[in-house]
């Protein structure tokens, strides 16, 4: 039997290199992001984002609507939500609507008023197959003044017309949206007529099957919550370095939403994808 050819172990030697160089860069590959990630959108998801609002020097302010413009563009994102205390006057909102001018996306904004004008609204947004997804923005200003014994005519008047809303609404999916949790934190005056207020609110939201309460503040015991689920902007959220805390404070979530399911990603203001739940219809996982 002949020799094999002098260039033939060479060859194997040469490949094998190739593969191994292929696996290095793939292992040193960083994690997933929303700019680069090999998912693509599904034309029959609609996507919208949610983020914190507030005040926030220049320039991280505008590193956070760079990507928020980029994450948009990407996932066709139809509108904003801006969980924020201070209503159209947020800076964030007022600067992010000159950013998404050019692909017209509605920004919708909380607030927190204290008795006066009204801060809660309901939006219908229409998904395939005839689904629809409702988006229903409370003022938790008008909550907390209620838990403090002024009960305002204002404030009767919003939890009258939440529970008219939830009650007459067919949305398939129902998403409540208000700046403070529904919990007890420490700089609640009375603890007691807080908790009164608030357990009524979620026993509205599973009577009525409210699926997700998005709010933009948290507390120790905001975790508790188990009757439905609750998203906590990242802005709050705890993090093991103050580097990744920091990414979290300029991050947003990017919700993506079917007949099925809602599927939401918290991305860092370095575009980075760090964690990810998933709502079922009549789920009632926490995030």
């Amino acid at each position: 039997m002949g020799k094999k050819p002098s260039w033939v172990p060479t060859v194997v030697t040469q490949v094998s290199l190739c593969f191994c160089l292929y696996l290095a860069f793939q292992l040193g590959q960083p994690r997933r992001s929303v700019r680069h990630g090999r998912s693509e959108t599904r034309p029959l998801d609609l996507y919208f984002i949610s983020v914190g609002g507030g005040f926030r020097p220049p320039t991280r302010q505008t590193r956070l609507l760079k990507q928020m413009e980029k994450v948009a563009k990407k996932y066709k994102a139809e509108f904003v939500v801006d969980v924020s205390n201070l209503g159209e006057d947020d800076p964030l909102m007022q600067n992010g609507t000159l950013h998404f001018s050019s692909r017209k996306v509605p920004w919708y904004t909380t607030r927190v008023s204290e008795g006066k004008g009204r801060g809660y609204f309901q939006k219908m947004i229409k998904l395939p197959y005839e689904k629809t997804l409702d988006v229903i923005v409370v003022d938790t200003g008008l909550l907390l003044n209620l838990t403090v014994g002024s009960l305002s005519e204002v404030g009767n008047n919003q939890l009258h017309w939440l529970r008219r809303t939830l009650e007459t609404t067919g949305s398939n999916w129902r998403i409540v949206v208000g700046f403070h949790p529904l919990a007890i934190c420490e700089d609640v005056e009375d603890r007691m007529e807080a908790k009164q207020v608030f357990d009524s609110l979620r026993s509205t939201f599973t009577k009525f099957e409210v699926n997700a309460y998005l709010s933009g503040q948290g507390c120790a015991s905001s975790t508790g919550l188990s009757i439905l689920s609750y998203i906590r902007n990242p802005g709050k959220m705890a993090a093991p370095s103050a580097r990744l805390r920091r990414k979290l404070e300029d991050g947003f979530l990017l919700h993506r939403v079917n007949s099925l399911e809602i599927e939401t990603y918290i991305v860092t203001s370095a575009g980075e994808v760090v964690h990810k739940s998933v709502l079922h219809q009549r789920g009632k996982e926490i995030m």
